[in-house]
């Protein structure tokens, strides 16, 4: 792409921003806000990875629009804090519960509370992720790491959680936090494997054995020093690869899940927040948290009936996998 091209892309991106600004700022009408419609008692909405950055503000404008939110998160002194902030603010209602997506115990343990404490959820975000690299780095050092925080975790989450989110006329919602570098097909990131690639991509090969064996492949190459750029995504590519995972993981979940009847239907989808400044980003990135968040939230707050299920989005509008 040259200077024009780039010129050209990156202002139309200032304009979609602009365009986002301003839906964000048009309140719910009150037949939109289906979760008003489970009074008394409040939706219960669990965000994970929410301590700070992105969770945080989805955790944030979730509790501004009336959910109540559960806050999960490694750092207790820092996810305490988190929801005392969010509870300053009037009319909020959240709380903290300590929660290690990368440990299946934690996890467990977590979903037991839930269900004792609140007999289940309604809306899920799967936030909670790792990325090594800054930069220009491209360090495959802490690869399982990051496979196990971002696809594994955010799979667990789900496996765990899938029995927990409450029947209702309006469906249970599941928003997967991810990005556009797991696309398959990007100019620079995309899986080099055409077979393994077409296969990812067409929804009935689809299969959690098809998913983990293409991340396991990845990872045993990384532990031969065998792994190539032509193979896998050349930026971020641990990263990357766990976020192509997570979007793959998200048609597979929206396939079994699609065939549900009126009152029992859940919707997942995912989404990529853009570049944000945060500390993932170093605060190099481009848009505010406050942004960043706001297209898991418009995902989770769809009113019944133009909710979707199995779909990428960026910017509020659906992009390919």
């Amino acid at each position: 792409m040259g200077k024009k091209g780039k010129a050209a892309a990156r202002e139309r991106r200032e304009e979609r921003r602009r365009e986002v600004t301003l839906l964000r700022a048009v309140p719910y009408e009150p037949h939109q806000r289906w979760w008003d419609g489970l009074a008394p008692a409040r939706a219960v909405a669990v965000v994970t990875g929410a301590s700070r950055g992105i969770g945080y503000e989805i955790s944030r404008q979730l509790a501004r629009h009336g959910l109540h939110v559960v806050l999960a998160s490694r750092d207790a002194a820092r996810g305490r804090d988190a929801a005392e902030g969010i509870l300053r603010e009037e009319g909020t209602s959240a709380e903290w519960r300590q929660l290690d997506v990368a440990d299946a115990a934690s996890v467990e343990a977590f979903a037991a509370w839930t269900a004792r404490t609140h007999g289940g959820i309604h809306v899920l975000i799967n936030n909670a992720g790792v990325n090594f690299n800054r930069g220009a780095d491209n360090s495959v050092e802490f690869a399982e790491q990051v496979i196990e925080t971002n696809y594994f975790g955010t799979r667990r989450m789900i496996e765990a959680m899938l029995p927990l989110l409450k029947p209702s006329p309006y469906g249970g919602r599941i928003v997967n936090v991810s990005s556009r570098l797991g696309r398959a097909n990007g100019r620079r990131n995309k899986i080099g494997d055409a077979i393994l690639r077409e296969q990812l991509l067409t929804d009935d090969c689809l299969s959690e054995e098809l998913i983990d064996g293409m991340v396991t492949k990845f990872l045993e190459q990384v532990k031969q020093n065998s792994w190539s750029s032509i193979e896998w995504p050349q930026m971020y590519t641990d990263y990357s690869v766990s976020k192509f995972a997570v979007n793959v993981y998200t048609r597979l979940m929206a396939r079994r899940l699609s065939d549900r009847s009126e009152g029992q239907k859940i919707y997942i989808n995912c989404f990529c927040p853009g570049w944000v400044k945060t500390a993932m980003t170093d605060w190099e990135g481009n848009i505010s948290a406050e942004e960043g968040a706001d297209t898991g939230v418009w995902l989770a707050l769809l009113p019944q009936e133009q909710a979707t299920i199995g779909k990428f989005y960026a910017e509020r509008r659906e992009i390919s996998f």
